[in-house]
């Protein structure tokens, strides 16, 4: 880095949820080599809701993606950016950047009383409300959703489908191991 520091860079595996993009991990490093610091570069491909919705306003992917993520957290990390960089096959791809581990916790929920679950659910469903409105206009949604209990009892009744569904999957699943259509293991 012009002499000042260094960095090292690591192709990622990422999750499912980012299949078929690119992912790296940044060492960088000043020269003292007391300082480093880990940046993740995610690949930033065009938005699925483009084919319906028009292109983009932004000419850089990454950062479509970033502005989103201003939009929908109240404090975002402090290195999350976004940069196009052209890859060892002479493809220029969009990216967006951030600090590896974003120091996310996630409260024990296996080991929650029904009290206890019950207030964490809270807590999850007002974030979420909370970044979603901060994507839009809080009073055209706020009009909306009206007065009425119909939207709340409406993703109630999503949300235990949903859980049904799921349990009803886990049992063709089991059963599929059971007969040998199947094969799970849990020694990972």
């Amino acid at each position: 880095m012009n002499g000042t520091g260094r960095i090292q860079v690591a192709r990622k595996v990422v999750g499912v949820g980012s299949v078929g993009t690119r992912a790296w991990v940044l060492l960088m490093d000043t020269l003292n080599g007391v300082e480093p610091l880990f940046l993740q570069a995610k690949e930033a491909q065009p938005s699925v809701l483009a084919e319906y919705c028009g292109r983009s306003q932004y000419a850089n992917q990454g950062e479509r993606v970033v502005t989103g993520q201003h939009l929908m957290q109240a404090q975002s990390d402090i290195f999350l950016g976004w940069t196009r960089a052209r890859g060892d096959d002479g493809v220029d791809r969009d990216s967006y950047l951030r600090q590896l581990r974003d120091w996310k916790f996630s409260a024990p929920i296996e080991q929650m009383i029904p009290e206890g679950m019950t207030f964490y659910a809270r807590m999850c469903g007002w974030t979420l409300a909370r970044a979603h409105a901060r994507s839009g206009d809080r009073v055209a949604l706020a009009a909306y959703l009206g007065g009425s209990n119909a939207f709340d009892e409406a993703i109630a009744d999503f949300a235990e489908t949903y859980a049904d569904q799921n349990e009803r999957d886990y049992a063709a699943f089991q059963a599929a191991v059971d007969d040998g259509t199947a094969q799970a293991t849990t020694e990972i």
